[in-house]
C-alpha cells in the first residue's frame, strides 16, 4: 500500500511532462474549449485523464505514488502560475490573447474562423445576455479564459454622454 514500485524522482518527471503535455494540447485545442465545454469537450476531458493515468504512474497503484504525483501536479501548476504571473510573454503562450469577434456590429469571420466559432454560437452567447442583434455590439471578445466580454453600443453612449452630445 505504501511501498513505491519506482523511484520517487520518476514519479516527478512523468508527472511533469505528463502536466506539461496535457496542458499544451489543451492550449492548442483553442480557449473556446475550456470556457464554453460541452458534452464532447468534457468527455474528452475524462479519456484524457484516463488515458494519461499509466503515463504518470508507471503502472504504480500505491498511495506514496498518487501523494508523490499531486504533489508534483500541485507544485508546477503554481510554478506555472507564477510564471505567468512575471512574465507577460510566458502568460500569452500558457494562456493565449483575447479574440476580438465582432466590432462595432460586424462580425469578424476571420477571428470566429480561427477560434472555430460560427454566427450560431455568437447568437447564443449574444442571447445570454439579452442581446438579440449584431449591430447592438460596440464589442465581443473571446477572452483567454473561454469567456466572451460583450460591450453593447447603447453602454457606451451612456458611458460618455459629452462626446455623444450633438452640437448646439
Amino acid at each position: 500500500m505504501w511501498h513505491v514500485s519506482l523511484p520517487v524522482w520518476e514519479f516527478a518527471i512523468r508527472g511533469i511532462v505528463v502536466y506539461a503535455a496535457v496542458l499544451l494540447l489543451l492550449r492548442l485545442g483553442g480557449k473556446r474549449q475550456i470556457g464554453q465545454m460541452g458534452a464532447g469537450e468534457f468527455v474528452a476531458i475524462l479519456l484524457i485523464s484516463n488515458a494519461v493515468q499509466n503515463a504518470m504512474n508507471g503502472g504504480d497503484n500505491s498511495i506514496t505514488g498518487g501523494l508523490v504525483l499531486a504533489t508534483v501536479i500541485i507544485l508546477f501548476s503554481v510554478s506555472f502560475a507564477y510564471m505567468a504571473y512575471r512574465s507577460k510573454r510566458f502568460e500569452n503562450f500558457i494562456q493565449g490573447t483575447p479574440t476580438l469577434l465582432i466590432h462595432n456590429g460586424r462580425l469578424i469571420q476571420k477571428n470566429m474562423e480561427k477560434e472555430l466559432m460560427n454566427q450560431r454560437d455568437i447568437k447564443i452567447i449574444l442571447r445570454r445576455q439579452g442581446i438579440h442583434e449584431f449591430q447592438d455590439v460596440a464589442e465581443a471578445v473571446l477572452e483567454s479564459d473561454g469567456s466572451v466580454s460583450v460591450t453593447r453600443k447603447s453602454d457606451l453612449i451612456h458611458e460618455h454622454p459629452a462626446d455623444n452630445a450633438s452640437p448646439g
